[in-house]
């Protein structure tokens, strides 16, 4: 039957859809939605420049220093983008721990646009650009030298890498695709040169280039690849992690400076434990850190370590401060807890045993990775707590009370108990003792052992010879 009304009025949206199934609708809604960014997407030279309405990072997501440093290179007539983990992070909607800009400024040209500002560096020169606390690192563009006039060791690790270049040359030079992303923050548009933006929704770590040369100019990669995997949780493209088993032993010419800061990443990542374990699994721990695989090869030292790592992950969840002595520390005591006993079973006094236990550890470790000697004290005053919080009678345990390393002594032997080292009972004396009045900690406080003391035998007199006084008169 005719209907006037319907004639004259729209048909709603309920009654132009409604006799189509609601699966069909989501598929026309998705392709819609899909084609709808497909368009957006352009392509500048070689760089696909995906728009904010398809990646939906806002620049508010940029920190303060790094807006201003981007809006004044810009104002400045230079090219300036947020480059990196920076990018990669946001994408996968976490928050980056610093922001790197990239520039065709020099560093010179940085350095007169931003007063609070210095360049540093020797091989190749940054800008760093302070806002309070907070440092945002500028560093020029840079390009891949060719194979030809690259300087390289025998190995063929890459000596000099520190020409100018310009954006599509330095994201070739960078390591994997999802560090090879551009963020402008004045259009909020992203330039991609290697399908960065792609692999990182896909969660895929790809190498730029070829694995095999690129972990040869520079081994370290490998160990970047097994800790941004574990951090991240995406995969290592299968291309890009082959080469890795077959190539682990260039990792031993590497210098100890870049190999410790590597590894201080790894620890400090918030995911060491996720780390570690993928390391195990790639065999690249062997000579890296402390001894692991020896002391892997002992159950209760791997628990030791296990429960260090997890619980300064913890700690960085919460924000809270993680010392790398305390770390390397928890990291070297099960070697240095079984040399000291083998030095103790062998005749030596526990203290005696104790410091020559640290030292042959400490010497054998830096043979290998050196760890800054600004540590060695740290670490060797929390391994001799140990010792003094076996002691619970007399003043001991009040003067322990105010050593300056008492809770990093403390927090070490709550590990040792937890994994079975010492008899729990130890740290929750030591937990109560903390927190007692003085008449508590009376009580608390054992019997000390009786220790006999030996009496000093004095040597006899010796006589004077017949006549010596006589001569004294």
């Amino acid at each position: 039957m005719y209907n006037p009304r319907s004639a004259r009025e729209p048909l709603s949206s309920r009654a132009l859809f409604g006799a189509i199934p609601k699966a069909n609708l989501m598929i026309k809604k998705f392709l819609k939605r899909v084609f709808r960014k497909s368009a957006k997407t352009k392509t500048v030279g070689n760089a696909q420049v995906i728009p904010f309405d398809v990646h939906g990072v806002a620049r508010t997501g940029l920190s303060y220093g790094a807006n201003k440093v981007c809006d004044g290179l810009q104002a400045a007539g230079f090219q300036a983008y947020v480059v990196g983990g920076a990018v990669r992070d946001l994408l996968l909607a976490k928050t980056p721990k610093d922001f790197d800009v990239a520039t065709d400024a020099t560093p010179e040209e940085v350095r007169r646009v931003f007063r609070r500002s210095r360049i540093i560096g020797r091989r190749f020169r940054l800008v760093h650009v302070m806002f309070g606390e907070e440092v945002v690192e500028v560093s020029t563009f840079r390009r891949m030298i060719e194979a030809e006039d690259a300087q390289t060791d025998a190995h063929g690790r890459l000596l000099r890498d520190n020409e100018f270049g310009d954006q599509e040359q330095d994201a070739a030079r960078r390591d994997f695709t999802a560090n090879g992303l551009f963020y402008d923050a004045k259009t909020q548009e992203i330039f991609d040169y290697h399908g960065g933006y792609a692999d990182t929704k896909n969660g895929v770590l790809r190498m730029i280039g070829d694995p095999l040369v690129r972990y040869r100019e520079d081994p370290v990669r490998m160990l970047r690849a097994v800790r941004l995997s574990a951090k991240l949780g995406i995969q290592i493209e299968p291309a890009t992690a082959a080469p890795i088993h077959k190539m682990k032993a260039l990792l031993e010419n590497v210098p100890e400076a870049r190999l410790l800061d590597e590894v201080l990443k790894m620890l400090l990542s918030g995911h060491s434990v996720a780390c570690i374990k993928a390391l195990r699994k790639m065999n690249l721990h062997h000579g890296l850190l402390p001894m692991l695989d020896t002391i892997f090869a002992q159950a209760n030292g791997e628990k030791f370590i296990m429960l260090a790592l997890h619980n300064t992950d913890e700690r960085l969840s919460q924000d809270k401060s993680v010392s790398p002595a305390f770390l390397f520390a928890a990291l070297l005591w099960p070697e240095v807890e079984n040399t000291w006993q083998r030095h103790v079973k062998a005749g030596e006094r526990p203290l005696g045993a104790m410091h020559e236990a640290m030292d042959e550890v400490l010497q054998r470790q830096k043979k290998r990775m050196a760890i800054p000697h600004r540590h060695d004290a740290v670490m060797k005053e929390i391994w001799l707590l140990q010792q003094r919080f076996e002691q619970r009678g007399g003043l001991r345990p009040l003067r322990l009370l105010e050593h300056p390393r008492f809770r990093a002594g403390y927090d070490f032997l709550l590990l040792r108990c937890a994994s079975g080292e010492v008899d729990a009972d130890l740290g929750l004396w030591w937990d109560e003792f903390q927190t007692a009045s003085e008449a508590q900690r009376a009580e608390m406080l054992q019997p000390e052992k009786s220790v006999e003391k030996k009496r000093r035998r004095r040597k006899p007199r010796s006589k004077p010879a017949a006549g010596a006084s006589g001569a004294l008169e």
